[in-house]
C-alpha cells in the first residue's frame, strides 16, 4: 500500500557560483560560447529568425562548404581573402568554408528564385581566415535577411525597418548607433575627377582613418580635390554638404539623385523613431566606403555603443551571379554573436533530486517523486536526476527531497 505519511517536498538551496578555467589551446579568434552564453545564442538565433520570418522572409540555410566557383566567382578580395580553401577529396576540386553567407543566397536566389521580389532569410556559422578587428571573433555566427529583385526604395525602408526593430523585445542593455551612407556619391564623383584605383584606394583608407590633415595633403595634388576633402569635412551632414560642393558636384543629376535618396532614408528612420520600441541613434557619414567594392547605393552600419567595429552591415548590391547583369537587392548581416555581452536572460531555477531518497524510497513514493520531476519539468524547471551519489552539478537553487511524517 502507498505510504500515505510520505510528503514530496521542494527545498531551496543555497546558491554557489564557480570559476570555469579553459585550459584548451584554441587559434586567436575562436571561442567556446559556454553554459550560459551558449543558452542565451541559441535563444537568440531562434527568436531572431521568428522575426524575419512572421515578416514574409523564408528560411534557407546553403552548406559550410561550397565549390569555390560558385562560393567566391563575384567576391571582393577582401572575402577572397578571408575564405579558407580546402581540396575535395571526391573531385579534386577546390572548395571554401564559407567567410560570408550572402553570396550563397545569390546561388540560391538564381536557381530557385522567382524573377520578380523574393524575401530571404538565414542564420549560420562562418569561418574567417583573419578575425575582423583587434578583439574579433573568427568564428561569427551570422544571420541576415535579404530582398531581391526590386530597386524601390520601399525596400530600403521595409528592410531598415526590419533590422531596427529586431531589438524590440530584447531590452538589450546597451544603446544602438546606426550609420547611413550611401556609394553611390564618393563613386561618381571618383568618376568625374577621372581618379585611378590607387587614387581611390589611397581616399578610401583616409577615409576610413578620418585623418583629415593628411587627406587635405593628398586631396590638393587630384583633380576637384577640394571636393573630396569636403566629402569628408561635411559628410554628417546633406545641407552643408550640398553647400559646400562645387557646383559641377552639386547639378550633376547621380550625385543629386544619390543625395535625395540618403536624406529621404535619413527622414524616414527619423519619423520612424518616434513609434518605435527600441530607440537608435541615427547619423549619415557619406564618406564611410566600408562597403564600397560590394555595395551599389544605400549603405548602412549598425554600432553597439563603444564597439569600433559594425555589428550589422546592410545595404544595396548586385544580386546576379552574373557580372554583366543586374539584378536589384538589397539585404544585412548581423554577428549575434555580439550580442550576447548586452543581453540577459531570465534565470532558471535548476533542481536536483535527492539520491539518497529517490534510490531509499519504495515504489510509490518513488513515483511520486518522478511525478513532481515531470511537473516541474512542464513548468520550465531544469530538473536533474542523479546518477549516483557523486552526481552533483553546481550551481543548484533547489532540491526534491522526501520526509516521513511522526505519528503522533
Amino acid at each position: 500500500m502507498p505510504n500515505s505519511n510520505t510528503n514530496i517536498k521542494f527545498t531551496p538551496a543555497t546558491s554557489s557560483t564557480a570559476e570555469i578555467a579553459n585550459e584548451w589551446l584554441l587559434p586567436d579568434g575562436v571561442h567556446d560560447v559556454l553554459f550560459a552564453d551558449a543558452e542565451k545564442q541559441q535563444f537568440l538565433r531562434h527568436h531572431l529568425i521568428e522575426q524575419l520570418q512572421c515578416k514574409g522572409y523564408e528560411l534557407v540555410t546553403p552548406p559550410l562548404i561550397e565549390f569555390t566557383e560558385s562560393l567566391l566567382g563575384n567576391a571582393s578580395e577582401d572575402l577572397k581573402r578571408q575564405t579558407f580553401k580546402l581540396i575535395d577529396q571526391l573531385t579534386g576540386r577546390l572548395m571554401g568554408l564559407r567567410a560570408d553567407i550572402t553570396p550563397q543566397i545569390l546561388r540560391i536566389d538564381a536557381n530557385y528564385g522567382n524573377e520578380g521580389i523574393n524575401r530571404y532569410c538565414y542564420v549560420g556559422h562562418t569561418v574567417h581566415t583573419l578575425p575582423t578587428g583587434l578583439f574579433g571573433l573568427r568564428t561569427p555566427l551570422q544571420l541576415g535577411a535579404e530582398i531581391f529583385g526590386t530597386d524601390a526604395i520601399q525596400a530600403d525602408f521595409e528592410l531598415l525597418d526590419v533590422a531596427c526593430a529586431l531589438f524590440d523585445d530584447l531590452h538589450l542593455t546597451t544603446n544602438i548607433h546606426l550609420d547611413l551612407g550611401h556609394v553611390g556619391i564618393f563613386a561618381r564623383l571618383a568618376e568625374l575627377a577621372q581618379l585611378t584605383d590607387d587614387n581611390i584606394e589611397q581616399l578610401m583608407q583616409l577615409y576610413e582613418n578620418k585623418a583629415l590633415p593628411e587627406l587635405k595633403y593628398l586631396c590638393q595634388s587630384l583633380p576637384m580635390g577640394e571636393d573630396f576633402f569636403t566629402l569628408a569635412k561635411y559628410g554628417h551632414n546633406l545641407t552643408l554638404l550640398q553647400e559646400k560642393l562645387s557646383k559641377k558636384v552639386i547639378t550633376d543629376d547621380i550625385i543629386t539623385k544619390a543625395m535625395n535618396e540618403l536624406q529621404k532614408l535619413f527622414d524616414y528612420l527619423q519619423q520612424s523613431q518616434d513609434t518605435a520600441k527600441t530607440k537608435i541613434d541615427i547619423s549619415i557619414d557619406v564618406s564611410d566606403l566600408s562597403g564600397y567594392h560590394y555595395h551599389t547605393g544605400m549603405m548602412f552600419n549598425m554600432y553597439l555603443h563603444g564597439g569600433s567595429q559594425p555589428f550589422i552591415r546592410g545595404g544595396r548590391f548586385n544580386g546576379s551571379l552574373q557580372t554583366d547583369k543586374q539584378r536589384s537587392a538589397v539585404g544585412f548581416s548581423m554577428d549575434v554573436t555580439r550580442l550576447l555581452p548586452h543581453f540577459q536572460m531570465k534565470s532558471t531555477t535548476k533542481v536536483l533530486v535527492d539520491f539518497d531518497d529517490l534510490n531509499s524510497a519504495d515504489e510509490p513514493t518513488k513515483q511520486a517523486m518522478l511525478n513532481k520531476v515531470a511537473e516541474l519539468r512542464a513548468e520550465g524547471y531544469r530538473v536533474i536526476i542523479p546518477l549516483s551519489k557523486d552526481d552533483k552539478p553546481k550551481d543548484i537553487d533547489a532540491y526534491i527531497k522526501y520526509e516521513k511524517e511522526e505519528k503522533s
